[in-house]
């Protein structure tokens, strides 16, 4: 094999696992994504921030994975802090362009949201 089959190939090896979505981990699956604040009752534990893709991989990812993958991304940090409700505050897309060119869609998504201990 020469070098450049090999470095050609070493490329696609990185970027195809990255196009898939994050997956929520079995802790992060039980945490509740929600739009409106929780009832009163609920603690408030503090933010987080969801994120998928970036400059390189973020333009062979499709969006709905990039959307779903930050959101797992931001259950699964929820679940790290002891939450089991998230309420999320916004939802940020990047674009990246590169010089003298248009831009080349969606690169990265980030959900910020507000965690929660609700019983």
């Amino acid at each position: 094999m020469t070098a450049r089959r090999f470095a050609v190939l070493s490329i696609i090896a990185a970027v195809l696992p990255a196009c898939a979505a994050i997956q929520a981990t079995p802790t992060g699956e039980k945490v509740q994504i929600i739009t409106e604040k929780p009832a009163a009752t609920c603690n408030f534990l503090g933010e987080a921030v969801g994120s998928q893709g970036n400059f390189i991989t973020g333009r062979y990812t499709p969006n709905e994975n990039l959307l779903i993958g930050s959101r797992n991304d931001l259950r699964n940090k929820a679940a790290a802090l002891g939450g089991n409700v998230v309420q999320v505050i916004e939802t940020y897309r990047d674009h990246a362009s590169l010089p003298l060119r248009d831009t080349h869609g969606t690169t990265n998504m980030l959900v910020l949201g507000r965690v929660y201990r609700c019983d």
